[in-house]
């Protein structure tokens, strides 16, 4: 209950929102020497620095460049808006071409050759050859406008050094005023300043005011060169086309003659409207003969049967059928009546009889008739229809003729327009561009001429010196955060709490005087904050648990030096302070130090009783202070087995009877298993952690060995803090308060 009650204590922080910035403000303080050692090496190299330069002045002129809009009827290709024409003109100005001219107008070369080359040679030294090689690689990471003039006065020249014969005086000189000329648009407008820098402020003027009419030497130059140019390839191409023109031309007109395509437009209309007549007529004769053929087909299917003849439509909608049908009905019935009075040789009968048959006769031949009209009608329709087709097949042939022979005139008809639509084009630019042939294509203005610079522009020696001043504080702070991110230490009671769970129950600052003993301090100097930081502990302890407070505690740590003992005998102190009982058993039987503290005999002790080999009391006094000690005794060679024996249970459940608290200073974890074993017969076991000592990786093992053991885990103590953050914890400032007061 009272480790979840400080958790919450640390995580409900009103301070914790500014707990970064502290933190970061605690590493620069302890980093502090290492960051002004950086400091000072970087602004005393800067100020070596910026007084070992060449200064080096800087001339500036200004220009106005716009470009030549021409008339609107020859040079419409210089209309529009061009968001690269700047861009381009300050290209032109920095190109080795200007550089060049600027070199031949003024003879730099000849006249002003030991302003630019040294003819006087000295020998590199081991520190000005690093330094120039330190320089190229600052050069070489730096774009090309922010490098310093210093820097871009390499080039050529060093390769002329190691090569003479490799460029020539002009080519150096031209390569020096190219590194040492700027050239920088003014925004919104189209105004360009150009600058040039040297060493001599009387050359950086006569340069700089040289590269202008450089400039415009180059532009004309450029005009004239790609106009030449331009009417040498058009000429070429119009005369290719020219030669397309006329052979186009002639073949479309020998196309015309062979394949009579004088009335083709014609035949190309009239021929549709021809054959869609033709495919209607034929449509309807293939109706016609389908029909027909149906008609014929019952016919056949009859079998000269009158009566299913007879009833087939074609014959029953025929007048001449019903007709006599009517008449053989009404003859059949006279019989049938005649009969019933007469005989069959009855003359009456006889006469009737031959009427039906005279009748049946006239029906047949009727029939005949029709049968015989309606296989000629059938065969005429089957003959029309096949005219037909044969007529429609030969018109889709004669169009499809007649459409190829169309598209390739066509073809040929937009071949010929095209290049007649070239040729005149060439013709028209080829005129155009002759007559605006001298026309500069870029209008050029001088704004300001250079002057001669009346100081230097570079060093800056207050701006150099700040900026060594900037680039060293930002230099020891971003090693001395490389070195506390590389430290892998505990440093904070919050990384504890935050990585364990786990309460810390005080933190032990380091004491700052070399002489002084902390196992000694807290007895000289009791209003301490150190012993202020223990009794802390001591009231944590107490109230660690609800019913009552633990009474066997196990003191252990991860790895030796980390103040285990210190702690132990320190707190017993406290505890001893409201007249309470107290007894420090030192279970470190590996590398004792319990009894040096004291000056303690340590022949009889602990591992004594263990082994049974006991001549006397193992309870010692300890001089000046009510506490009892058992010391280690004889180093045995078995440890571990001596203190998981029953007779150690034994002796902590005796000594519970008669002590208030018993205090068990145990061998760190990482190195042997004793205090796992002794953590099971204690009430508590406290981990002492060394700030910056102590590893994560350390402490992360050493505690889960601990919970693997079901150890009952009171809290950690965090010794040898060499400052507390501002506000860290809830306990902040309260050793202050404290101290003013005493049990």
């Amino acid at each position: 209950m009272q480790n979840e009650r400080t958790l919450d204590i640390y995580q409900d922080d009103p301070e914790d929102s500014e707990f970064d910035i502290r933190h970061y403000f605690s590493i620069i303080r302890k980093r502090l020497s290492i960051i002004v050692i950086i400091i000072v090496i970087v602004f005393a190299w800067q100020f070596l620095r910026v007084n070992t330069i060449t200064p080096m002045y800087t001339a500036s002129s200004s220009v106005l460049i716009e470009k030549n809009q021409g008339s609107a009827n020859l040079d419409r290709q210089y209309f529009g808006y061009d968001p690269f024409f700047l861009t381009t003109q300050t290209e032109i100005i920095k190109s080795e071409g200007v550089a060049r001219r600027v070199v031949e107008n003024m003879q730099l070369d000849q006249r002003y050759k030991p302003y630019f080359i040294s003819n006087t040679s000295s020998r590199t030294t081991f520190f000005g050859e690093q330094k120039k090689n330190f320089k190229n690689f600052i050069a070489s990471l730096l774009p090309e406008k922010k490098r310093k003039p210093e820097m871009q006065s390499t080039g050529l020249q060093e390769s002329s050094e190691n090569d003479p014969q490799s460029f020539t005086d002009a080519d150096i000189i031209a390569n020096i005023v190219r590194n040492g000329l700027g050239v920088s648009p003014v925004p919104d407008s189209k105004i360009v300043n150009i600058t040039y820098t040297h060493k001599d402020p009387a050359i950086a003027k006569l340069v700089a005011n040289a590269i202008v009419q450089a400039y415009k030497d180059v532009t004309l130059d450029i005009k004239l060169s790609s106009t030449n140019y331009e009417l040498q390839w058009m000429t070429e191409k119009a005369n290719e086309e020219r030669k397309k023109l006329e052979a186009a031309e002639n073949a479309l007109q020998e196309y015309k003659r062979d394949n009579d395509l004088v009335t083709v437009e014609n035949r190309l209309a009239v021929i549709p409207q021809k054959l869609n007549q033709i495919n209607t007529e034929f449509t309807n004769a293939q109706t016609e003969r389908r029909e027909l053929e149906g008609v014929y087909q019952q016919i056949s299917n009859a079998k000269n049967d009158m009566t299913a003849l007879v009833q087939i439509p074609l014959f029953a909608a025929n007048n001449v059928i019903q007709a006599i049908r009517e008449k053989i009905f009404k003859a059949r019935q006279n019989i049938n009546e005649l009969s019933k009075k007469y005989g069959e040789k009855h003359p009456n009968m006889i006469r009737a009889k031959d009427e039906l048959d005279i009748l049946t006769n006239e029906m047949k031949l009727e029939v005949d008739r029709i049968i015989a009209t309606t296989r000629n009608s059938y065969e005429l329709a089957k003959s029309r229809e096949n005219n037909l087709k044969e007529l429609l097949a030969a018109t889709k042939s004669e169009l499809l003729n007649v459409n190829e022979k169309f598209v390739q005139l066509s073809i040929m008809q937009r071949e010929v327009d095209t290049n007649r639509v070239l040729y005149d084009a060439l013709t028209s630019s080829i005129k155009r561009t002759g007559v605006t042939e001298q026309a500069q294509s870029v209008n050029i203005w001088v704004v300001r001429q250079a002057e001669q610079p009346g100081g230097p522009s570079y060093p800056n020696k207050r701006k150099e010196l700040a900026l060594g001043l900037v680039l060293g504080c930002v230099l020891g702070l971003g090693l001395a955060f490389i070195l506390e991110f590389l430290d892998n230490t505990v440093k904070s009671e919050k990384d504890l709490i935050n990585k364990f769970d786990l309460t810390v129950l005080g933190t032990i600052e380091q004491l700052k005087g070399k002489k002084e003993e902390i196992e000694s301090f807290v007895v000289r100097q009791p209003l301490s904050p150190i012993a202020e930081s223990y009794r802390l502990i001591r009231s944590n302890l107490l109230l660690s648990s609800a019913e009552r407070p633990p009474q066997t505690i196990l003191i252990t740590s991860m790895s030796p030096k980390e103040g285990k003992t210190t702690t132990t005998i320190n707190i017993a102190r406290m505890l001893s302070q409201g007249g309470k009982k107290v007894l420090v058993i030192d279970c470190d039987l590996r590398k004792p130090r319990m009894h040096s503290l004291f000056n303690m005999d340590n022949k009889v002790g602990l591992s004594n009783y263990l082994t049974g080999n006991m001549d006397g009391n193992i309870l010692f006094d300890i001089p000046g202070e009510s506490i009892k000690l058992i010391p280690s005794g004889l180093i045995p060679p078995n440890p571990a087995e001596l203190l998981s024996s029953k007779k150690m249970t034994d002796l902590i459940k005796k000594m519970a009877e008669i002590f208030d608290f018993i205090l068990l200073d145990s061998p760190p974890i990482q190195r042997v298993t004793d205090s796992l074993t002794l953590s099971r017969i204690v009430d508590g076991t406290i981990v002492v952690v060394k700030a910056r000592q102590t590893t994560n990786e350390m402490l992360i093992g050493g505690m889960k060995k601990l919970r693997d053991v079901q150890a009952h885990l009171l809290g950690f103590v965090l010794n040898g803090m060499k400052e507390r953050p501002a506000g860290e914890g809830y306990y902040s400032g309260y050793n202050t308060y404290y101290a003013k007061n005493t049990d």
